[in-house]
């Protein structure tokens, strides 16, 4: 008997970052200052006193012991323990109290912090860095980090630091000064962040590739030109790989920042060159709603200005997914909508693509 066409062989398991189908938003907020607790410096006497810190720093910060701390980290000669537990307290008072962050930025933190980034220490540089995280949390801060000039040295530290958690969170910092505005994602891209998240994309641990994975969307999503560097980077493969992996939990993050880059002409012929039409396909088939979606309309823009790219997508099998999905009872109107509009494109793979047919349009008049 001949198989049902509708039932692909791809269709092996279910793609989802938490193990099921509900539509959280894709990008939680980049890990944040996670990291102390963990640190392989610490013993067990410090571990208490870092949890009497913890505890203690909960509480609003006095304008006394900021000016004390600040003072400390701008003594030339400041011993190195001292240098670390100024920075480390400044870490902690930030972590979870938003008024203590905007205290801290107020009287004068930000520069002698970032002049740290340079520091030696690996130690010293981790609490430096994961301060100014904790200070990028605050919204009015970011535009006080960057005047600063703190994106070339988060980008240093996100390129060179000694401890992996002080990469992380320099992309992380870098994550929330993008999300000021456009000119601040152009500024993070200028400044060579772009190869270094793709980097960490690729190599990096779990915790690594989705703060870079977050990052780059906001990035990218903040500045074209970012988008350009990411695929000039060689960031579509390694997205592709997290897309094809349901185990790597990152499935979601992935498909989305791919769909930003598929924005680019270049996006789109580095996501057909590297193998993404495949993954794409298998994702409408077999993904969740939210991962449905997000590679139907990747597709679409693949699809739109390419009668090649037509004629592979639909080679591959997309039709009767993109047939079940346009009569699905819980599909949204508007994704129905593109689901048929990318069908007729493949039944009919030369005729005008939908950005073409506007101007031939008007010509034909």
């Amino acid at each position: 008997m001949d198989s049902d066409p509708s039932i692909s062989p791809r269709r092996r398991s279910c793609y989802s970052d938490s193990g099921d189908s509900s539509c959280s938003e894709p990008f939680s907020d980049c890990g944040s200052d996670d990291s102390l607790s963990t640190s392989s410096a610490l013993n067990p006497a410090a571990a208490a006193s870092i949890h009497r810190l913890l505890l203690s720093c909960a509480a609003d910060a006095s304008p006394t012991t900021l000016t004390t701390l600040i003072a400390t980290l701008t003594t030339p000669t400041a011993p190195l323990d001292a240098l670390r537990r100024a920075a480390m307290e400044l870490r902690l008072l930030a972590k979870h109290n938003p008024d203590n962050r905007v205290r801290i930025a107020s009287s004068g933190a930000i520069p002698p912090l970032t002049a740290l980034l340079a520091h030696p220490d690996p130690l010293l540089q981790e609490h430096a860095v994961t301060a100014l995280l904790n200070l990028a949390l605050c919204d009015a801060n970011k535009a006080l980090l960057l005047d600063a000039g703190a994106v070339r040295p988060l980008v240093r530290a996100l390129k060179a630091a000694a401890s992996p958690a002080a990469r992380e969170n320099a992309a992380c910092a870098l994550l929330r000064l993008a999300q000021l505005d456009g000119a601040a994602a152009a500024a993070v891209g200028r400044a060579g962040a772009v190869p270094l998240l793709v980097n960490l994309l690729e190599a990096g641990g779990p915790r690594g590739k989705k703060d870079a994975a977050t990052a780059l969307y906001a990035i990218c999503g903040g500045a074209r030109e970012n988008r350009l560097r990411a695929v000039q980077a060689g960031a579509v493969r390694p997205l592709l790989d997290l897309m094809a992996d349901p185990e790597s939990g990152m499935v979601d993050k992935a498909a989305y920042v791919l769909h930003s880059l598929v924005g680019l002409a270049e996006g789109r012929a580095a996501a057909v060159e590297e193998g993404g039409v495949p993954v794409l396909v298998e994702m409408v088939e077999v993904g969740t709603s939210r991962q449905k979606e997000i590679a139907t309309l990747s597709l679409l823009q693949i699809c739109d200005d390419n009668a090649v790219y037509r004629t592979m997508v639909a080679r591959e099998g997309a039709i009767p997914p993109l047939v079940a999905l346009s009569q699905s009872s819980s599909a949204r109107p508007k994704l129905k909508t593109k689901a048929e509009s990318l069908i007729e494109m493949l039944r009919q793979p030369r005729s005008a693509s939908m950005r073409a047919r506007p101007a031939a349009m008007v010509a034909a008049e």
